[in-house]
């Protein structure tokens, strides 16, 4: 071909790849803001697990044994985020509490650091009559032979202040360190637990996937009441150290028993039908009573199933309910 007809075709060539932000053309050219900060690939956050984005029948696997037709079935995709890999401990939620005693007791106030912030102890008292609870109320929280433990006593105001101050904390650091911000931890929306209680097995009725309580050695599955009466057949009478029954295949531990977890979302009969088919959530600060999933270690199996809907009230503090946090993954949202 004649090298003067080829001229043209290399000069706009040039120009397109420079418009195309393929190169760096003259002034006036679209090629993005150069002062942009390096970002690399969002890591798995410290203590969290990765549950990839997908589509899954959000709602009741069993049958609706109270008759309450507020958790029929219903289709929904969820992107991907991470959660953590066990409930908040109460040797974590110490750490958080250390540093409000020692940052903002001056600007929060020490009473309401103590009666708002604070575990509820008095929690193992009030919440069970005619029951013993007073050597729980003394060393549950404070005693390092707990530290393993679910922290509980906690309302919902308390666990959302955690996750803005977790999300503080590590972004302070990462500021000394010259990194970019993590996104906000926060607590994780309704959809978001059934999807990650499920760990990729859609329809499961317990996160180990099958129906049964029990593994092919007799062994007890999740810390529950298994019966009238019988709260120690699965080894523990009360809550059990995170971790201590097998992970479901997201690697996610006591999604089912031990404690309770409050979610972000508040709590309505219709909201299956009412809220949205991608990322659904419902936050209405007009609502006090707000969602709680995945049973504990005082509630029979019914509650510990994956579609189980429950609430508590927003200002109520419980000996059976604890929480996790939850992260939304930035960037590409890989399957």
């Amino acid at each position: 071909m004649n090298k003067l007809l080829l001229l043209p075709l290399v000069a706009f060539s040039a120009l397109f790849l420079g418009g195309c932000g393929f190169g760096k053309g003259p002034q006036g050219d679209l090629v993005g803001a150069e002062d942009r900060p390096e970002y690399n690939p969002q890591e798995v956050p410290f203590g969290m697990v990765p549950c990839p984005g997908g589509t899954f029948h959000m709602g009741q696997t069993d049958q609706d044994i109270s008759a309450s037709m507020v958790n029929m079935n219903k289709q929904v995709t969820i992107a991907g985020f991470y959660m953590d890999e066990t409930e908040i401990t109460n040797n974590e939620y110490r750490q958080f509490m250390n540093a409000i005693r020692q940052d903002s007791i001056d600007v929060l106030g020490e009473e309401y650091v103590m009666t708002e912030l604070y575990p509820d102890t008095t929690v193992w008292v009030r919440d069970f009559t005619y029951h013993m609870g007073d050597p729980l109320m003394e060393y549950y929280y404070t005693h390092p032979a707990f530290d393993d433990y679910p922290v509980v006593g906690v309302d919902w105001f308390a666990a959302k202040y955690f996750c803005n101050w977790r999300t503080k904390n590590k972004n302070a650091a990462n500021e000394e360190a010259g990194l970019a911000p993590t996104p906000n931890f926060r607590l994780p929306s309704e959809a978001e637990w059934e999807y990650a209680s499920r760990g990729g097995r859609d329809l499961a009725t317990y996160p180990w996937g099958g129906p049964y309580l029990r593994n092919s050695h007799g062994c007890m599955l999740a810390n529950f009441k298994p019966g009238r009466g019988d709260y120690a057949s699965d080894g523990y009478a009360y809550t059990a150290p995170v971790g201590a029954f097998f992970p479901n295949d997201f690697g996610l531990y006591d999604m089912s028993g031990n404690v309770a977890e409050w979610c972000d979302d508040a709590y309505m009969e219709a909201s299956v039908p009412v809220v949205w088919d991608m990322n659904p959530t419902n936050p209405d600060d007009n609502e006090p009573r707000k969602v709680v999933r995945g049973g504990s270690w005082k509630d029979i199996a019914y509650f510990l199933e994956t579609g189980t809907r429950n609430f508590e009230y927003q200002d109520s503090a419980r000996s059976y309910i604890g929480f996790r946090c939850a992260m939304i993954q930035i960037g590409r949202n890989s399957r």
